[in-house]
């Protein structure tokens, strides 16, 4: 089901505070009180652990605002260094680090990083939600975008790229993509403070040109319930394809008057959205 997140800053920061006044101090037992509470296990009482993976044209510091609300809230918080080479090198990253991790997880992706937790959270019984932020979700056989024939009233004129020729150790040759400079905070960032989006244009890290026709493997969405935050003012992804994206995924899906940099100018509404995911699915 969709609806507004209108006044989400204002509500968000007004949820952030109260957690933080609500924050229970532990109790003494009494002295003839039943063990029982102190004896069960700390995996049954401990927060799922985040762990975001970064798109295309990002870096893990694009997580920063919604990292500090998740650890001011009790969460354990990883950020994966997407190598953004392709789908079998990037589903892999992210599986290394999920194998690390013990309990539960809530596995988080922003634009390509929707298609590559996809891929690598299928078959792993400790993911127990998927969020997708203004991200593709291939099915299983589909390039990292998603199929080509999405419906769109309004397709998004190209993105204006620079590319790097690139030789790998194996002699393959290909190219680092780079959204332009001049055009990143328009297309990409229009809603974050002018001189993080400048910094953001200085920092982006290359997509491999081949990475978005990789094929994913899996399609976890199948069966790991999903949630979707739809941005309406995305001049990199149309809103139409996210809407189809999460209808298909049959995704809890919320939208926001947002670029496509949503985690970096809607921490808030980003850091909600998870622990929403979370309280689901407990």
């Amino acid at each position: 089901m969709t609806r507004r997140m209108n006044g989400l800053l204002a509500v968000g920061a007004a949820a952030l505070v109260a957690a933080g006044a609500a924050v229970a101090v532990p109790a003494v037992a009494a002295p003839n009180a039943a063990p029982a509470a102190a004896s069960k296990p700390a995996t049954q009482q401990a927060k799922p652990t985040v762990v975001l993976v970064h798109g295309a044209l990002a870096d893990s510091s694009s997580w920063n605002g919604v990292i500090k609300r998740l650890t001011h809230d009790g969460y354990p918080v990883r950020a994966v260094a997407n190598p953004l080479r392709g789908l079998p090198t990037d589903a892999a990253a992210a599986k290394d680090v999920l194998r690390s991790i013990h309990g539960p997880i809530i596995l988080v992706g922003h634009s390509y990083g929707g298609a590559v937790i996809t891929d690598a959270a299928a078959g792993n019984p400790n993911v127990k939600a998927l969020v997708y932020l203004a991200s593709s979700i291939p099915d299983k056989g589909e390039p990292a975008s998603g199929p080509s024939d999405i419906p769109v009233k309004h397709p998004l004129p190209p993105l204006p790229v620079d590319e790097v020729p690139t030789v790998a150790a194996d002699g393959t040759k290909s190219a680092d993509v780079y959204l332009k400079q001049d055009q990143f905070a328009k297309r990409f960032a229009a809603d974050v403070n002018p001189q993080t989006a400048a910094e953001m244009a200085v920092t982006q890290r290359p997509l491999d040109a081949h990475a978005l026709a990789s094929t994913s493997t899996a399609a976890a969405w199948h069966d790991i319930p999903s949630y979707y935050l739809v941005t309406e003012k995305d001049h990199t992804l149309e809103p139409e394809k996210q809407r189809f994206f999460a209808k298909r995924a049959k995704a809890h899906t919320e939208e926001i008057n947002s670029s496509h940099a949503v985690m970096v100018s809607h921490p808030v509404a980003v850091t909600r959205l998870i622990e929403e995911a979370d309280h689901d699915n407990r």
